[in-house]
């Protein structure tokens, strides 16, 4: 039976924080299956204006075994809109797994998900993404965290070697590796090497 991976996306999202990762997953299609949630339903637009159909949220769909919360502008009205966390809270903790990509951890920060764990997120809105919870170790230098069941990743790109290192954990780095070959791929295998980082 295949694992669905469901991605909760609002306008303004960061179109490569969605786009990579669902490339990635997209190469194991006899395991994987993503599907695309929002609050209304309907098209939603990237910050980059690229639109794509999502389904509105229903109980039915709450059931899921990957969340992936993507990152972008529209995070910085979400972490004050009540709805859209309560959505996400209740997803995070019926997935098996929750995957952020960028300043998608903060929206988790917010909701207190990453109380006493590890993470990161995008440099350059680093001090925003930080102010959203002070019991967050938060890692600069990374270009994903691992802690229990949340994956997080550094900005925009890294979500896709985040991706692969989850493939790697699930399925072996000899196939996540053959994975980033078939799109010509240069995957960051080191969680901890972030050049984008500056003390």
């Amino acid at each position: 039976m295949k694992k669905v991976i469901t991605c909760l996306i609002f306008d303004d999202f960061e179109t490569l924080d969605l786009f990579g990762v669902v490339e990635v997953f997209g190469r194991l299609p006899d395991i994987y299956h993503c599907q695309f949630v929002s609050l209304k339903g309907g098209l939603i637009t990237s910050s980059q204006n690229v639109q794509i159909h999502t389904q509105s949220i229903k109980d039915d769909l709450l059931s899921t075994d990957i969340l992936l919360i993507v990152g972008g502008k529209g995070t910085r009205m979400l972490v004050k809109d009540r709805a859209f966390l309560t959505v996400l809270k209740q997803y995070c903790e019926k997935a098996e797994f929750v995957l952020s990509v960028c300043t998608g951890s903060a929206l988790l920060a917010k909701i207190g998900l990453l109380d006493g764990k590890s993470a990161t997120s995008n440099k350059l809105a680093w001090q925003w993404v930080i102010q959203q919870s002070t019991q967050v170790n938060w890692i600069g230098k990374a270009r994903w965290v691992v802690d229990g069941k949340y994956y997080s990743s550094a900005g925009v790109s890294a979500g896709m070697d985040m991706a692969y290192g989850f493939i790697a954990d699930q399925h072996g780095i000899d196939i996540a590796r053959q994975k980033a070959k078939e799109i010509e791929y240069y995957w960051n295998e080191d969680k901890n090497e972030d050049s984008f980082f500056t003390a």
